[in-house]
């Protein structure tokens, strides 16, 4: 259940590619709006997973994820790292996919297993793919490339050339004033705001960038020719606004640092949910 006074409706997961599906949960994020917590399918003739989603979202994730695809057929489980909106049910997918794959790297590994009492993580069951590394799923040649914005020194991003998707983890988050599945159906002002506010928000190191060398990096990553970019905490980006989502990236590193809310901000919380529910 999710704590009192936060919403969170139930979402659906929606195509996004043939064969790649975008898992979504939404939560409620006043005074800004909504952020998503998404996670990734592909349907391939090996299908994986793309992240596993959050502990709070637990059986409607699992639920969800085994109505695009049987368990026992998933044989990639790719975690772009091991935040727990990321990574929060991977034990459970393990268990319930005996013939997965978990594709993660050495550093990630180590970060996931202080989690626990006991180390469980099965390293034959495991494959380590770092940045700018490719591994073989069925019918298509996966890349793993770090995107431009993360908070975790593990992250990947995930390259899809078959389709063209590219799953950019914590990059693209955006904040929203109501739930959409494709960021054009925003008002274009509310999406570049919000867009701008999440970048600054959940990766506040934007003001000690070098923005030459950040500039290359992004580069390397928009050269991939992305027809569709997915993350974790944005609607899915189409090929009309991707060249346009990349430089607002690369505007962040001039932007202000975003002041989050304070104490003020919390009491008056508390005291609205306080406050009688009318009959």
């Amino acid at each position: 259940m999710p704590a009192e006074g936060i919403f969170e409706p139930k979402v659906e997961p929606y195509q996004i590619a043939p064969e790649t599906y975008v898992i979504p949960q939404l939560l409620e994020a006043p005074p800004v709006g909504m952020f998503y917590v998404n996670s990734m399918v592909i349907t391939g003739t090996e299908p994986v997973l793309v992240d596993t989603g959050s502990p709070s979202n637990r059986q409607q994730w699992l639920d969800h994820a085994w109505s695009l695809v049987d368990p026992a057929d998933v044989r990639w489980v790719f975690l772009t790292h091991d935040d727990h909106d990321h990574a929060g049910n991977v034990r459970e997918v393990l268990a319930a996919c005996p013939n997965a794959t978990l594709v993660t790297t050495w550093f990630s590994m180590a970060r996931y297993a202080i989690d626990t009492e006991e180390f469980w993580m099965p390293f034959n069951r495991s494959r380590w793919v770092r940045d700018g590394e490719s591994f073989t799923a069925g019918d298509r040649e996966l890349l793993a490339l770090r995107p431009p914005f993360f908070d975790n020194p593990t992250t990947r991003g995930l390259f899809d050339p078959t389709t063209r998707v590219y799953w950019a983890a914590d990059t693209f988050a955006t904040a929203m004033p109501h739930p959409v599945e494709d960021a054009a159906d925003l008002d274009h002002d509310a999406w570049r705001d919000g867009l701008l506010l999440g970048n600054r928000l959940n990766h506040p190191w934007h003001l000690w960038l070098d923005t030459g060398k950040f500039n290359q990096h992004v580069d390397s990553v928009q050269n991939l020719d992305i027809e569709i970019a997915a993350s974790c905490h944005a609607p899915a980006i189409h090929r009309g606004l991707i060249d346009e989502a990349f430089e607002l990236i690369r505007k962040v590193p001039e932007l202000p640092y975003w002041e989050e809310p304070g104490q003020d901000f919390l009491e008056a919380i508390i005291e609205a949910t306080a406050r009688p529910v009318p009959a």
